[in-house]
C-alpha cells in the first residue's frame, strides 16, 4: 500500500491526490477540487462522452460518479442531478442504452442498440443508483430501502439483470458487467444469483488484467460483500502479484490511466487493510 500511495502522489494530479487522501483518511476535499471533478456536466445531468459534448452518456456518467464517490461527493447537487438523469433514462424493460446519436463515438462496450453493451450499461447504471441509496445520499427524504429514493428503479434493474443470467451464472455481456451485476444483486439481497456470478468470476481471476481485478474488488467491496469472501481474497492476492516495482498497476487503456487503476486498487484493498489493522 505504501508503494501504491507513493505512485499516486508522484504521478497524479490534484484531484487524484485528493481522492487518495480521502480513501486513506476520510479527509474532506476542498470545494475547488470538487468543482473541478464535476466539470463538463451537461444541463440535463449527464456527462458527455467527449469534451464539450452536448449529449449525456450513461457510460461516461457512471465513470464520473466513480470519481466523485472516491471524493465523498455523491451527496452534492451535481451527483444527485446525474443520478436523477440516470433514473429518468431507464427503459420500460428495466435497462439502459446509450443515445442513438452517440453511435459514431461510443466504444464497443457502450454502442447504442448492441445487446451486450446494453446489459453492461444496465448493470453499471443500476450499481451506481444502488450505491447512492446505500449511502442515503439520494435526493429526497431519508429512505432506508435499497436504492433510497431510487428503490423502484433499482428493483426493476435487478430483475432485468437476474432474468438474463444463464443457468451456470454466466451473463450475456462483457467481463465487467459480471462484477457490476453481482454487486447490484448482492445489495438487492438476491444472494443466490449474485453468488452464481461470483463463482464464474472466481474461475477467471487468474487470467484477468490488474485493472479488471482492481475494478472487481473495488466494486464488490463497495456493497459490503464480506472481506473474507473467497472471491475478494483471490482478487487481492492477484493484485499483490501484479503490482509493479514503482507501486502502480497497469491500466488496460494506456499508461496515462495507470494512476486511475492504482487508485481503484487502493480502494479495493483499503477495507482489508482497515479490518486487519
Amino acid at each position: 500500500m505504501d508503494a501504491a500511495v507513493g505512485f499516486v502522489v508522484a504521478h497524479g494530479d490534484a484531484v487524484d491526490r485528493a481522492r487518495l487522501s480521502r480513501l486513506r483518511t476520510g479527509a474532506p476535499v476542498a470545494a475547488e477540487l470538487l468543482d473541478a471533478a464535476e466539470a463538463g456536466q451537461a444541463p440535463d445531468g449527464g456527462w458527455p462522452a467527449i469534451l464539450d459534448g452536448a449529449v449525456g452518456s450513461v457510460d461516461a456518467t457512471c465513470f464520473r460518479l466513480a470519481e466523485l464517490d472516491d471524493l465523498g461527493a455523491l451527496g452534492r447537487p451535481a451527483a444527485r442531478h446525474a443520478l436523477d438523469w440516470l433514473a429518468a433514462r431507464q427503459l420500460p424493460d428495466g435497462g439502459w442504452d446509450e443515445d442513438p446519436s452517440l453511435a459514431g463515438l461510443a466504444p464497443e462496450w457502450a454502442r447504442p442498440g448492441d445487446p451486450e453493451a446494453r446489459f453492461y450499461l444496465t448493470a453499471n447504471a443500476g450499481f451506481w443508483l444502488t450505491v447512492a441509496g446505500l449511502d442515503a445520499r439520494a435526493a429526497g427524504p431519508l429512505d432506508h430501502r435499497v436504492g433510497g429514493a431510487y428503490a423502484g428503479v433499482v428493483q426493476a434493474v435487478a430483475q432485468s439483470v437476474a432474468g438474463q443470467l444463464g443457468e451456470d451464472g454466466s451473463w450475456p455481456s462483457f467481463l465487467p458487467a459480471g462484477w457490476l451485476s453481482a454487486a447490484l444483486l448482492h445489495r438487492q439481497e438476491m444472494y443466490y444469483e449474485s453468488a452464481r456470478i461470483q463463482a464464474v468470476l472466481a474461475e477467471r481471476i487468474p487470467q484477468m488484467s490488474p485493472a479488471d481485478v482492481a475494478w472487481l474488488a473495488a466494486t464488490l467491496s463497495r456493497v459490503d460483500v464480506g472481506e473474507e469472501q473467497w472471491l475478494l481474497v483471490s482478487a487481492r492476492r492477484r493484485l499483490a502479484e501484479t503490482q509493479r516495482s514503482d507501486g502502480g498497476w497497469d491500466s488496460d487503456d494506456g499508461h496515462q490511466f495507470d494512476v486511475y487503476t492504482t487508485l481503484r486498487a487502493i480502494r479495493a484493498c483499503r477495507a482489508a487493510v482497515t479490518s486487519a489493522g
